[in-house]
């Protein structure tokens, strides 16, 4: 069957293209890493024909999400304010002008305070995750930047940005934390960490000093510190996140998890020892998401 879209989810390191076929079934897919802080010199032009090898098919549309329309990508795309569906993200679609080629818009959402939030890409995902919008959902998306999204009559009506995945990087390779940290795994350290930050009145500055203290008395292994640390901050993100569910009046769902396969788990097993029901979401589901948004938007019949 003949190529009708072909999807993008063009992020910061890496970058992946399906084709898709009149059904939104996937044809072939590549992956590069010429993710948006990987391209020199602005050369996105020469980096999308390598991601595609060689020139995009005439008369195809081409649909990315992700950095690729950030203020270091190709083109950046506005942000969409929130609560927002198919109709508004498909209205804000940013057209590159070298290239035949449309970019998704990200999102921006305002706390009670205020303060902005942004995404761009997970809103993407979030679109092809779901098969039901009827109802409320709740999303989780693990990351460097994890994102939990509160969904409801098919429109994102309001998400919350934890920065779970850098703060473990920089404190495990940068901080006095990591210092007796070796390589290994240790599931009873990770839930250590995870229940330790569940508990009433956890105080995240003060836990993270027992990653280290507990390595000085012999209570924890040196392959058991990284974990433990990731349980810490993964617990806490969780326990601020379920309030923050809460707040908004969705608490008791379940959540979908959508990422990469070995972080959903540990997500999954936090969620778990915090009574939260999860289960995984697709995991194509970038590609699913741009197919619906392409429908919206009329490029796909």
């Amino acid at each position: 069957m003949a190529t009708a879209l072909i999807a993008i989810d063009w992020g910061t390191s890496s970058a992946r293209a399906w084709w898709l076929d009149g059904r939104g079934a996937i044809l072939a897919e590549r992956a590069a890493p010429l993710g948006v802080q990987k391209v020199e010199q602005g050369r996105f032009h020469d980096a999308l024909r390598s991601l595609l090898g060689g020139d995009a098919p005439a008369g195809v549309p081409l649909l990315a999400c992700g950095m690729i329309g950030s203020r270091q990508g190709w083109l950046e795309a506005p942000y969409v304010d929130c609560p927002a569906g198919f109709a508004a993200i498909s209205d804000g679609l940013a057209r590159v002008t070298d290239a035949p080629l449309l970019i998704v818009p990200g999102l921006k959402y305002g706390d009670a305070a205020g303060v902005p939030d942004v995404i761009r890409g997970e809103e993407t995902q979030i679109f092809g995750a779901l098969d039901d919008f009827a109802g409320r959902k709740l999303v989780v998306l693990p990351g460097t930047h994890s994102k939990w999204a509160l969904v409801g009559a098919g429109r994102i009506e309001r998400f919350a940005t934890f920065m779970t995945g850098e703060l473990y990087a920089v404190l495990l390779e940068h901080s006095i934390l990591g210092r007796l940290a070796r390589a290994g795994e240790d599931a009873a350290g990770f839930e250590r960490g995870i229940r330790r930050s569940l508990r009433p009145g956890a105080a995240l500055s003060h836990d993270l000093f027992s990653a280290r203290t507990l390595a000085l008395t012999g209570e924890l292994a040196p392959e058991g510190v990284a974990e433990y640390l990731s349980g810490l901050l993964l617990g806490a993100e969780v326990a601020a996140a379920l309030g923050w569910v809460q707040r908004n009046g969705a608490r008791g769902l379940d959540a979908t998890l959508v990422g990469e396969a070995a972080l959903c788990g540990r997500y999954d097993r936090a969620l778990s020892i915090a009574g939260l029901a999860a289960h995984s979401g697709p995991s194509d589901a970038a590609a699913r998401g741009l197919w619906r948004i392409a429908q919206q938007a009329g490029l796909v019949r």
